[in-house]
């Protein structure tokens, strides 16, 4: 029976290269000479810090930048407060959200019931997997969520015969 995949998992060896892409530009930039600006990423949490609130919201810009750039959607990043660090720096976490949460799931399904009622959906964990009789159906499926609005990114994988 086919089936496919639905995740929400970003790519973090381009996370990476975004990373490294900004490093390179905040070092050639003059607005940033003579700056302790920083990225730094541990796991799913990357820790900007910028010497003041207009370095530090420049940096996201440039970051942002350069995920699009590279492919990665904005919505797997997950901003979190802006706080003081020592020395009058301002530091933000930024969390990659990976997996697809109760909530988001629950509303993939209804949608999913709305295009195909016969399809078979699987709520695993973090992912769900769809399966149907028909492979027409799934890519039906598939090009129907594209469209539809959530807050968190889909990724298609796995997709089975």
């Amino acid at each position: 029976m086919p089936s496919f995949d639905i995740v929400s998992k970003a790519d973090l060896q381009e996370v990476d290269n975004a990373i490294n892409q900004t490093v390179k530009e905040i070092i050639g930039r003059y607005d940033f000479k003579g700056t302790k600006s920083e990225i730094k990423r541990q796991d799913n949490i990357l820790t900007l810090l910028g010497d003041d609130d207009y370095k530090l919201t420049a940096l996201i810009d440039i970051l942002k930048g350069k995920l699009i750039k590279r492919g990665v959607s904005i919505k797997f990043l997950d901003f979190k407060k802006k706080e003081e660090a020592s020395k009058g720096m301002m530091r933000q976490e930024v969390e990659i959200k990976e997996g697809v949460d109760k909530e988001s799931s629950k509303k993939i399904i209804q949608e999913i019931k709305k295009i195909a009622p016969k399809a078979g959906v699987e709520n695993l964990k973090d992912h769900l997997r769809v399966n149907s009789k028909s492979r027409d159906e799934l890519q039906d499926i598939i090009s129907r969520l594209k469209a539809f609005p959530l807050d968190i990114e889909l990724v298609y994988t796995n997709f089975r015969d």
